[in-house]
């Protein structure tokens, strides 16, 4: 097992991607909001996966996300390949919460590890809303879909 596969082990969604040049600052590193972008790219894998997007064609009620975190732990600079990492950390009737992890290749370690808390919202009603049952299933399908340790 490779260094990568071991920090994504229970991890069920993983979304590979290069860094772009235009994503540097003047302090030759990644701008703090790519790392933000980043999590959303990771975020909207793991709803798509968990089939939100056709649920919310249904039901009205999609996605929305309350609140997010990082902790930058090691610069990322261009030219690199990015792994960003998402897994479910708490549900509840109406939210979950979601870790993030990006790893870097050209480090070969953990570059930002973060959180998003994504709320179900009924946007017609513009009020939030229980969780759909069928969106719960799917969420713990995704997460079955790795072991945990």
């Amino acid at each position: 097992m490779s260094a990568k596969d071991e920090l994504f082990q229970t991890f069920p969604v993983i979304v590979t991607q290069t860094v772009l040049w235009g994503e540097m600052d003047s302090y030759q590193h990644v701008n703090n909001v790519a790392y933000f972008r980043y999590f959303e790219n990771g975020r909207l894998e793991y709803v798509r996966r968990a089939g939100w997007f056709e649920i919310e064609k249904a039901t009205g009620i999609g996605p929305i996300l309350a609140s997010t975190q990082a902790r930058f732990r090691r610069a990322l600079t261009y030219p690199d390949t990015i792994h960003i990492g998402t897994r479910l950390l708490e549900m509840k009737d109406d939210r979950f919460t979601i870790e993030h992890r990006i790893v870097s290749e050209a480090l070969g370690d953990i570059a930002t590890l973060g959180d998003g808390l994504v709320v179900a919202f009924h946007y017609a009603s513009g009020k939030k809303a229980p969780l759909p049952a069928e969106l719960i299933r799917n969420i713990q399908a995704v997460e079955a879909s790795v072991g945990r340790s």
